[in-house]
């Protein structure tokens, strides 16, 4: 059965070769698992699938035992690879900007720094290895936050006329930020390590969980604000000097000791303080032993994670009318 038309005589489907173009309808791989939306609202299914599966043979089995979880999975796969493709689609250098962009900023800092205004005291630490370890992360957090929030607007043509769980959007844009930032932030502790600067390789031990952490954490949040911008469309302008802000109140730059004392609490209490914290603790000085901490932010963000998908939720079912 073909998924009925728009009511109103939209364009037809944009073709497979723009991949700049928003996707009116489902991604290719697991697009006829969906339902498309006929003009009277009812749920309608997306193709006729018995001769596929006929052909596909044991391929299909996962999907008849378990059909949402396939079709779920097969769009989130979609997402994420729409996402890493386009997401330097035109550039000569492609996927090299996931890391020469930190690694010029890193650059930038290491010459402001330590070369016109001179600072010390990175905690008996090089500037580049101290910043390294901590800013990649804060990076990875960024990113995924200013794009999450308006990748939504990327599907509006997907979410209007097809029934999919919206949150996969979200989730595939900000799984394949981290992902990208993973692969750059292995690569530059590798290079730092053959130039000679001491970084313990047993700190992975503790990166990779942080790194997690902080992805949960930072889905939660992205749920939230990816909500709130399809209703509100200032979210993204007042989130880029927010998160801006953010970062010059976070110890990324510089040691927390340098901080005045009367202040020193109050930067402290910054929750990506205790990303820094770790990931320095491990790479820097090779202590990798859990702490009670950890605990405590893990808790904080499986709440945000909830919490956060708990609004897009609440607020899903009306985004067919405002995106």
């Amino acid at each position: 059965m073909r998924p009925a038309g728009p009511s109103q005589g939209s364009s037809s489907a944009p073709s497979g070769g723009s991949a700049a173009r928003e996707p009116d309808g489902p991604p290719r791989g697991g697009a006829r698992e969906c339902e498309a939306r006929t003009s009277s609202g009812t749920p309608q299914a997306w193709g006729d699938h018995t001769s596929e599966r006929a052909a596909a043979g044991p391929a299909v089995a996962g999907v008849i035992g378990n059909p949402r979880v396939s079709r779920n999975g097969a769009l989130f796969v979609n997402f994420f690879r729409r996402e890493l493709t386009t997401r330097y689609l035109g550039s000569v250098t492609g996927f090299a900007w996931a890391l020469l962009s930190p690694l010029a900023l890193l650059g930038v800092y290491h010459f402001v720094f330590t070369h016109i205004f001179r600072a010390t005291g990175f905690a008996g630490e090089s500037f580049l290895a101290f910043v390294a370890v901590a800013l990649w992360p804060w990076l990875a957090a960024q990113e995924a936050l200013q794009r999450g929030a308006v990748s939504l607007a990327g599907y509006s043509g997907m979410i209007r006329k097809v029934a999919f769980p919206h949150e996969l959007v979200v989730l595939a844009s900000v799984t394949a930020t981290f992902a990208l930032q993973f692969a750059g932030y292995l690569a530059i502790l590798a290079v730092l390590r053959i130039a000679g600067e001491p970084i313990a390789l047993r700190g992975l031990a503790v990166a990779i969980p942080v790194w997690l952490i902080l992805l949960v954490a930072v889905v939660g949040v992205t749920f939230m604000l990816a909500a709130l911008q399809v209703f509100v469309k200032d979210v993204e302008h007042v989130l880029m000097p927010l998160l801006m802000m953010l970062m010059y109140l976070t110890p990324i730059l510089y040691p927390l000791t340098l901080v005045p004392e009367r202040m020193r609490a109050w930067v402290a209490a910054n929750p990506f303080n205790w990303v820094v914290g770790r990931l320095r603790d491990g790479f820097l000085e090779g202590r990798i032993a859990p702490r009670w901490s950890d605990a405590v932010a893990l808790v904080v963000a499986v709440l945000l994670f909830f919490g956060g998908r708990w609004v897009f939720r609440r607020l899903s079912p009306h985004f067919e009318d405002f995106v």
